[in-house]
């Protein structure tokens, strides 16, 4: 929704400016300069990458336009079905998880918690790492450097749609520069024509520029800072589990290692402790 806004803004900016100015805004309307810069930074985009890369980022556009997927109702359910899975390990043992770790879809536990299971990778690496404290044998720290690996290999394939739009998006500049050169090309080769046609080739010449820039900075580069945003809210998610099972591994007890796991929460999404307490009550 506000990439929507935004994008009101800028054009309701550039263009009413303009035209207040005294500006036409015909003269703008240039869909040959239009093609020659979307198409170059396009092909330039299949060139640049590779197919996973290609894939990941179309994937990953449709999300710019919907709000975080991870809210604070989000995290309090991650809270509540940890909280849920160490107290019967507490009560009854490792063994008594092992069916809701192998199966999480027919789990009870896992079924309370409709926003966390829809995300399959919060629920993999949940699984999985519940899976390794099942089977013993555990040393902390081992797991820790372990979780840290997977968690920076995610957040690194999370953060690859980013990177690729900020290039397009650094290269959108250079498409219109060339857009313009072949605008003066046309305008040299028409230099007999009358002062007045010049002077429109040499103003549609220069709309190349002007739509290069605005592409850049006010459309495709923005994007890039969207993606990269919602990498690192997926991000936290993982630091959660990851802090919240340690602190169990390590002896603290359920509603502890849950408090650990609350402290690394931002302070927009960081419920208090009462009402995360609360909302842990209710579920059980």
């Amino acid at each position: 929704m506000f990439v929507i806004v935004g994008y009101v803004v800028v054009l309701g900016s550039v263009f009413g400016g303009f035209a207040l100015a005294g500006g036409h805004l015909a003269a703008l309307f240039q869909p040959l300069e239009l093609l020659m810069i979307g198409g170059g930074a396009l092909g330039a985009f299949f060139v640049g990458n590779s197919a996973k890369a290609v894939k990941a980022t179309m994937k990953a556009l449709p999300t710019v336009f919907k709000g975080s997927a991870y809210s604070k109702d989000t995290y309090m359910e991650l809270m509540a079905l940890l909280y849920e899975l160490l107290s019967k390990v507490r009560k009854e043992g490792l063994m008594s998880i092992e069916g809701d770790v192998e199966r999480p879809e027919e789990s009870p536990i896992f079924s309370k918690y409709p926003q966390v299971t829809a995300d399959h990778h919060i629920v993999e690496f949940l699984t999985d790492y519940l899976r390794i404290m099942v089977s013993g044998n555990l040393n902390a720290m081992e797991i820790e450097n372990l979780m840290d690996v997977e968690i920076e290999t995610h957040h690194h394939e999370g953060l690859l749609p980013s990177h690729v739009i900020a290039k397009l998006g650094d290269g959108m500049p250079a498409f219109g520069i060339v857009a313009a050169v072949m605008g003066v090309v046309h305008t040299m080769e028409s230099v007999g024509a009358p002062p007045a046609e010049l002077g429109m080739l040499i103003a549609h010449a220069l709309v190349g520029t002007f739509l290069g820039i605005l592409l850049a900075y006010g459309f495709v580069g923005p994007l890039a800072s969207v993606l990269e945003q919602k990498a690192d809210e997926s991000t936290k998610m993982f630091q959660t589990i990851k802090v919240t099972l340690l602190a169990n591994l390590n002896g603290y007890a359920p509603a502890m290692a849950v408090e650990f796991g609350r402290k690394v929460l931002v302070s927009t999404e960081r419920p208090a402790f009462a009402e995360l307490e609360e909302h842990v009550k209710q579920k059980r």
